[in-house]
């Protein structure tokens, strides 16, 4: 990472909301293109496993797994419709997001409304810093619980939890009902029961169409295996060990979203599966930046490589053992290092 004085100097970050705003203009055609390269391969899969049901269902888990992939890229274009930025358009880009959300079985609309939240609050240390992210414990908040809600946060955090049953969990449970209740979220609730309504009458048409086997089979793994890529990108982007927490009355948004989140260095192919999400640090800085602009703008200004708060697949595998957030360090740790540091105090 280089000079973290050097990398996250005022003067410098200061010209990071003006680089980044010239790449804010949706382009149409690209976001057709997309669209074409995104629902096209995904169709074309999730009906190679239907018939391939009949063989053996082990060829279709993993054509299940390359699938989930092709979800990523629609959520991201559900992502951006959301954010407004995909299309030049309002009305195309709401009706684009509700027929992506068909298949991720991600609310629209909920989810926007809590994402952009998320946008707006990243990295602060308060009462709702669980809207649209994964909750967070400071050592000295995890030091003043209970031994009961000590071993809940420990279980929430554990792998299994946070990256196996907790991505369903989030699909099928968080973004069904309406868990935030607060002032101002009353259409978002409407918004959330009329999609799940929706969910239940374009389900019900596809079980009767093509039998509950596909359902069963075909989609549930699908959406399975993308909750899983989506959780464990997300978290990579903010709970890597030096990002940024900060009480509000320090919180600075544009530091928050470069130290805040990463710039998740992989293969070509992986960033464009995942539709350039990696790119999370120029996304934090302007969310209305399409996905498909994000590259360019990192790549065609050396200071953006220079400020990011960069991380490699293998170095993002660290991050699983980052459980609590240390002030005094002013970084992510383990609950070992918790251990060694803190228990005897």
């Amino acid at each position: 990472m280089g000079d973290i004085s050097q990398q996250y100097d005022p003067a410098i970050l200061k010209q990071l909301p003006s680089i980044v705003k010239a790449y804010q203009l949706p382009d149409n055609k690209k976001a057709i293109s997309q669209i074409i390269t995104s629902f096209g391969p995904f169709l074309a899969i999730w009906v190679a496993m239907y018939f391939l049901l009949d063989v053996s269902f082990w060829y279709v888990l993993p054509l299940a797994f390359l699938n989930a992939f092709f979800l990523v890229r629609i959520f991201i274009i559900q992502h951006d419709c959301g954010h407004q930025s995909f299309t030049a358009n309002r009305r195309a880009n709401d009706i684009i997001g509700q027929i992506c959300s068909m298949l991720s079985f991600i609310p629209y609309r909920y989810w926007a409304k809590s994402h952009n939240f998320h946008h707006g609050h990243n990295g602060i240390l308060w009462e709702h810093r669980d809207i649209g992210d994964i909750d967070l414990l400071t050592v000295n908040e995890y030091k003043a619980l209970s031994p009961f809600r000590k071993f809940k946060y420990v279980l929430f955090r554990s792998f299994p939890i946070l990256f196996i049953i907790g991505p369903m969990w989030y699909i099928m449970v968080n973004n069904r009902v309406p868990l935030i209740q607060m002032k101002g979220w009353e259409h978002a609730h409407k918004a959330l029961w009329l999609n799940n309504i929706m969910l239940v009458l374009v389900y019900t048409g596809l079980v009767w169409a093509l039998g509950f086997e596909a359902l069963l089979l075909i989609q549930l793994p699908i959406v399975a295996a993308f909750g899983i890529i989506a959780i464990w990108f997300f978290y990579v982007q903010h709970q890597h060990e030096t990002a940024y927490k900060q009480w509000k009355d320090r919180w600075d948004y544009i530091q928050a979203a470069v130290q805040g989140s990463t710039y998740y260095k992989l293969p070509k192919l992986f960033h464009w599966l995942t539709g350039n999400i990696g790119y999370h640090h120029i996304h934090h800085l302007n969310p209305l930046v399409p996905n498909y602009e994000l590259a360019r703008c990192h790549n065609e200004n050396p200071i953006m490589d220079k400020v990011a708060n960069s991380i490699t697949f293998t170095e993002s595998l660290k991050c699983i053992f980052n459980k609590l957030w240390d002030e005094d360090q002013q970084r992510m740790i383990s609950f070992r290092e918790y251990r060694s540091r803190y228990s005897t105090r």
